[in-house]
């Protein structure tokens, strides 16, 4: 796949380039602010964009708000999202647009190789990848208006899986469930949260997007 590079960490900038170049992706632009990233993605249409949160020029979210507005002027462009450290506001600020192919790691997943490509594949094809310390840190807190209140624990286990990105097969292996319990879950899932069939393939991306919105509701 064809992927653009927004790091002005040049040390991760070449090993992102070699590793990605090595497994026979080809990085075809990288910039190091936020400024140069959507002129890029609209001159060479990449198949994905791989971003830091924070860029140049106030190395505060410059790389998340380039990646919204990527996202709003180019609605089918998958983004990646690397960050030090779990900042959840990002994750929901970049979901809340209610699309799929999206994810957000902490960049010490990069050194995950197989994790990372895998992540990757997944976003570019549609999918959303979390990183599961972000699904852990947003459970924490509570609320009493919490949609996921409804919600069974073993269902709430499924639907953080889900965020991760697992399919059924996967969440069945790592709950030790038959893959038809899990079907049922989530099933139950789209019910309780009111996601008709009618929805297709779109509702466990709105399951998704509903249980990070709320995970970040509750961290605010």
């Amino acid at each position: 796949m064809r992927i653009v590079i927004a790091e002005d960490n040049v040390l991760l900038l070449e090993g992102l380039s070699l590793l990605l170049t090595g497994v026979g992706h080809e990085v075809c632009a990288t910039v190091a602010d936020g400024d140069s990233l959507l002129p890029v993605l609209l001159e060479h249409e990449p198949d994905i964009a791989v971003l830091d949160v924070r860029l140049p020029p106030t190395y505060r979210d410059e790389g998340l708000r380039a990646a919204v507005t990527a996202r709003e002027t180019l609605p089918d462009l998958p983004v990646l999202v690397l960050s030090q450290y779990v900042e959840h506001a990002y994750a929901a600020r970049l979901l809340a647009q209610g699309a799929s192919g999206v994810g957000y790691l902490l960049k010490e997943r990069v050194s995950r190789v197989e994790e990372f490509l895998q992540a990757l594949e997944r976003v570019a094809g549609g999918g959303v990848a979390m990183d599961p310390e972000v699904i852990s840190q947003l459970m924490v807190r509570r609320v009493r208006d919490d949609p996921l209140e409804a919600l069974s624990s073993r269902e709430r286990e499924v639907l953080s899986l889900m965020a991760e990105g697992h399919g059924n097969a996967v969440i069945a292996k790592l709950l030790f469930l038959a893959e038809t319990s899990v079907n049922k879950h989530i099933g139950n899932i789209f019910v309780k949260l009111g996601l008709p069939a009618t929805d297709g393939s779109n509702r466990r991306v709105r399951a998704v997007l509903t249980y990070l919105n709320s995970m970040d509701s509750q961290n605010r």
